[in-house]
């Protein structure tokens, strides 16, 4: 039986202290219960991305955000009727009350969280020049550099196999046969990968058009030149249970205004904030998108996906923001190679991904 009594929490624990909960018991979700031990409500990181978006502070009560109706169990019902109650809800930790509602123990439907293996597929955009990490690149594709003991590249398609996801497809073409001649079929690292060739530049969504057999799920694209910790079942499962056709990562990002900045009415000031902080989210380079859209993708033509999200906005299309609160590192200068090198130990070293 796992240590469930490590993920109780009262509902006045902040977002923050919650989101240290579940990340340090790996059992994905957390419970609360007041100071009696009555179950409250029930907290998934989807719970939390959700705050996150809605611009809730960190230090925010769990009480705000969590399910306060959650799926339980009552301690005397029948175990069939509860692994019933896992399967057809779709949940994988059912609470366990008694009476009183008082939590007495969690149910997991698979103790052993063995990784299941999933055919989406993974595409990566690793055809770009890399001009900003010049003289790096003068002789090597950006992707190929090595972070930590192996190439960028090689440690996003171990990200995704940490999850289940095996089948990668590679964009190339700034110096495309270092790259196949390196990675082949994918065989020596458990994967299977095949590979579109970019005869010239097609924009971070362009060489989409070039897929030789469509995806019949959805799917993950994500450029080359990331390094990050993100639980890419948990984007996928956000993708599909919030019905969305395109999915994009996001990360919060700030910035300082170095002057005080003035509120006027006509002539008249009412208000001066000095050095204001702004906080916005920001496109984080990695998606999960349904097969019909790629009918808005032009044939061969430079397209970034920006302009594919705006396209799909148009259209009316549920189109859907994920939160990233992970580690992230986009390596676009070499003051970033180097960052994400002094970084790598710390964050990925210690089974695939730290």
């Amino acid at each position: 039986m796992k240590n469930w009594e490590q993920v109780i929490i009262s509902p006045d624990t902040t977002i923050l202290d919650t989101m240290k909960v579940i990340d340090q018991s790996t059992l994905q979700f957390a419970v609360v219960t007041d100071f009696n031990s009555r179950l409250l409500g029930t907290i998934t990181d989807g719970d939390i991305r959700r705050g996150i978006l809605n611009g809730l502070p960190l230090t925010t009560p769990i009480k705000a955000v969590m399910n306060s109706q959650p799926i339980y169990a009552y301690l005397n019902e029948y175990n069939i009727y509860k692994q019933e109650l896992l399967t057809i809800k779709g949940v994988q930790q059912l609470p366990i009350v008694n009476e009183q509602k008082r939590i007495q123990r969690i149910l997991f439907a698979n103790e052993k969280q063995e990784v299941q293996l999933k055919d989406n597929v993974v595409i990566l955009m690793a055809g770009g020049l890399g001009t900003r990490l010049r003289p790096l690149t003068n002789h090597m594709p950006k992707p190929m550099l090595t972070v930590g003991d192996k190439p960028i590249l090689e440690t996003i398609i171990q990200g995704f196999k940490q999850y289940g996801f095996t089948n990668f497809i590679l964009s190339v073409n700034y110096k495309k046969e270092m790259i196949k001649n390196y990675f082949q079929d994918g065989g020596h690292l458990g994967v299977s990968i095949s590979y579109i060739d970019e005869s010239e530049r097609l924009g971070t969504a362009g060489a989409l058009s070039l897929l030789q057999e469509r995806p019949d799920k959805p799917f993950f694209v994500m450029n080359g030149d990331l390094l990050t910790k993100i639980n890419y079942e948990q984007l996928l499962s956000f993708h599909t249970e919030t019905y969305s056709v395109a999915t994009m990562c996001v990360r919060e990002y700030e910035y300082q205004i170095p002057y005080g900045v003035i509120q006027t009415e006509n002539h008249r000031l009412l208000s001066i904030e000095e050095k204001p902080v702004h906080r916005s989210f920001v496109n984080a380079g990695i998606y999960v998108l349904n097969p019909e859209v790629l009918n808005y993708v032009p044939h061969r033509t430079f397209f970034d996906m920006p302009e594919l999200f705006k396209i799909a906005m148009e259209q009316k299309h549920y189109v859907s923001a994920f939160p990233l609160r992970e580690y992230w590192m986009d390596i676009g200068q070499v003051d970033d190679y180097e960052k994400a090198n002094g970084e790598f130990n710390k964050n990925f070293v210690g089974g695939i991904m730290g």
